[in-house]
Order: C-alpha cells, then sequence, then structure tokens
C-alpha cells in the first residue's frame, strides 16, 4: 500500500479541508499519516488513519515556523513514505527538501495567500522572509492546489505554475440542530464562526449589536483577538447580547449553524489573502441553511450574487450593516439555499482531486 505523509501547522481538530482531502486519499487506498502539533487546549483526535502531533517549544512567532519544519523534516526524513502532501507554506520548506532529497512526489495545497495575510502586513522582514521562500520554492512546483480561482490566477501570473481550483466545500449532510448553551428569548440570531484574528469584520459586526435590539450574536472560534474582543463586550456591557462559544468541532459545528438567522463573513480589504479569499464559513452556512451577509470582496460576492443566498455589504459603516441585516428574513431563502448546496458540495471537487491524485507529476 503507497503510503502518503499529509503536513498542516494547526493542531488537526478544525482543518475541515485536510480531513477530506486525507478521507479521499484513505478511498484511494492510500495508507495516510497526518502530522500537526499539539497544543495547551487542544482536544484528542481521532481519526480512521494515524496522525501525529508534535508538542513544541515555541507556538508563536517566526521560532514557531523555524522549530515545527525543523521538526517536520527529520520526521519526514526517517519515514517511509510514496507521497508528502504540504499544507500552506509554512509546512512547504521541509516538505520540499526532503522531495528533493529523496526524489519523492510532492502535492502542494495553499489554502491562502500567505504571504500576503493580514498578520504580515505590519511585519515587513517577516514578510520578506516568506515572501524569499515561496519565490525560491513556488516556481519548482508540479503538484499546486489553492482554494479561489483568483488565487489560482495570481500565481499562475507570478510564477508561471499552473494552479488546480479544488474549493473548500462542505460534504452534504442531514441537518440536526443542536441548542445554544445560552436562552435566545425569541431574539434572531447573528453568527460568526471561524478564526478570530484580525480583519475578520468582528469589530464591525459588535459595534453594530447596540443597533439591533432584537438581534444577538454569537461568535464560534478562537483566535489572536479573542480575548481583546471578549473584554470590549464586557466593558460595553453587551454579554447578553454578544456570546463566546470558543472553538468547537465539525461535528458540534453542525448542531449550532442551523440555529441562526443569519452568517456573516465581513473580512477587511486587508492585502490580497483577504480579498480572493473564499471562506469555508459561506459555504457553512448555506448548507445549513441560513442566508448570508457577505464583505465586497471579488470572490464571496460572487457566490453570493450568483446564487443569490444573501446580500452583499457594499459600505462598512455600523448604519449599514444593520440595515441589511434587518432587511434579511430567513425563511424567503430557504428554496435558494436548498438549490445551491445541491451544486456547491464537495462530491464534485472530491471527483477533481481524485484527477489530480491519479495523474501527479
Amino acid at each position: 500500500m503507497k503510503r502518503v505523509i499529509v503536513s498542516v501547522t494547526n493542531d488537526l481538530i478544525t482543518d475541515q479541508r485536510v480531513a477530506k482531502t486525507c478521507d479521499v486519499l484513505l478511498s484511494l487506498k492510500y495508507e495516510v499519516l497526518l502530522v500537526g502539533r499539539k497544543l495547551k487546549n487542544s482536544h484528542p483526535v481521532s481519526r480512521a488513519y494515524q496522525t501525529k502531533r508534535f508538542s513544541l517549544v515555541f507556538n508563536s512567532s517566526f521560532l514557531f515556523y523555524a522549530e515545527y519544519n525543523i521538526r517536520l523534516f527529520f520526521f519526514l526524513l526517517g519515514k517511509k513514505k510514496h507521497l508528502l502532501f504540504s499544507n500552506d507554506l509554512d509546512t512547504l520548506p521541509a516538505n520540499y527538501l526532503v522531495s528533493i532529497l529523496q526524489k519523492k512526489k510532492l502535492v502542494y495545497d495553499s489554502h491562502e495567500l500567505f504571504t500576503e495575510i493580514p498578520e504580515l502586513v505590519k511585519k515587513p522582514l517577516i514578510k520578506k522572509c516568506w515572501l524569499g521562500i515561496e519565490k525560491i520554492l513556488f516556481p519548482n512546483l508540479k503538484n499546486v492546489m489553492v482554494v479561489s480561482d483568483a488565487i489560482a490566477d495570481f500565481y499562475t501570473k507570478k510564477y508561471g505554475v499552473l494552479c488546480n481550483v479544488i474549493r473548500n466545500l462542505p460534504q452534504v449532510f442531514t441537518i440536526e440542530p443542536g441548542v445554544f448553551p445560552f436562552e435566545k428569548n425569541a431574539k434572531k440570531v447573528i453568527l460568526y464562526q471561524g478564526a478570530v484574528n484580525i480583519g475578520r469584520g468582528l469589530e464591525l459586526i459588535i459595534d453594530t449589536m447596540p443597533l439591533l435590539e432584537n438581534y444577538l450574536l454569537v461568535i464560534i472560534g478562537d483566535g489572536d483577538i479573542f480575548t481583546t474582543l471578549k473584554e470590549d463586550t464586557a466593558h460595553r456591557g453587551l454579554e447578553n447580547k454578544i456570546f463566546f462559544l470558543g472553538k468547537k468541532s465539525p461535528e458540534e459545528l453542525k448542531k449550532l449553524t442551523p440555529l441562526a438567522d443569519i452568517g456573516i463573513s465581513l473580512e477587511e480589504d486587508m492585502g490580497l489573502n483577504y480579498r480572493y479569499a473564499l471562506p469555508n464559513k459561506l459555504f457553512d452556512y448555506i448548507h445549513a441553511e441560513i442566508p448570508v451577509v457577505v464583505s465586497n470582496l471579488p470572490e464571496m460576492k460572487k457566490i453570493v450574487a450568483q446564487y443569490s443566498v444573501g446580500k452583499i455589504l457594499e459600505e462598512r459603516s455600523s448604519e449599514k450593516l444593520a440595515s441589511l441585516l434587518l432587511s434579511i428574513d430567513k425563511p424567503k431563502y430557504t428554496n435558494v439555499l436548498k438549490k445551491a448546496k445541491e451544486e456547491l458540495n464537495w462530491n464534485m471537487e472530491k471527483e477533481k482531486l481524485i484527477l489530480i491524485f491519479e495523474h501527479l507529476s
């Protein structure tokens, strides 16, 4: 049996794209080993394939990435494998070096434009380092996957590398709603799920909540500004309107997401990474059959406009956002959401992914 080692820098728990990719590899009779890292608050992981999580000395800053890639390099070097699968630029150095040294095929999946993430905007030296790594390695890649057409076009124009677009669409599932850990009291629920980081529009929606008398905001996820936003909410006396539920597993999300009345994806135009983003949560909302409000950014608004599953925020102000949210009536979107999720699901993407693995360069 052929063996593939898949690597990521997260703790494996919430990365649905990687989980779906590993399932496809299993269906193709690969022996799968998924490698990530273990954090202090990481939950146990149980999969139908082997997993390995590094406990690192450094879990932030450039030292984290350096330590992870050094650990990963020696780990990969000593393991039997037929194929390497690297997720994002922060795992590519180790994977690329091992692929060259041991003449192994390498698949690279870019979940985002890593060198354009907002966290690097104010760190020009670190950004320059990552750009240098990308410029050295990317032109030599032969099997590349990305999450959107815009990102594919960007890399092809910049490096002359053909990229396969595999959108991060959900698998089809039966909606079985759970229960929120608080009383709704007949109020409507606005939901944000995903990374709680800068540039996600969370400050804007929190600023907007005092204008929405009969609405609650639920934030599911964790990230760099989680504690700051929670403290700000308490300082404003909005604890009864805004609820932070922390990180949830994909299984838990499937039960919580359908309980909302509106899903939001309000990324700011903070560099090309967000401008070209096609967030998982947009499709998760659609599959949970809740209408969406999204930023006026090309990939997101293209989906919303094409399938009529919500509205686009064209002016980023609390007043405009409140008006848009008040105009959305969930029941009126039921039919279009059902139709959209018949097309926007993992089945078609899975077939494209299988073709990639069957014709590796």
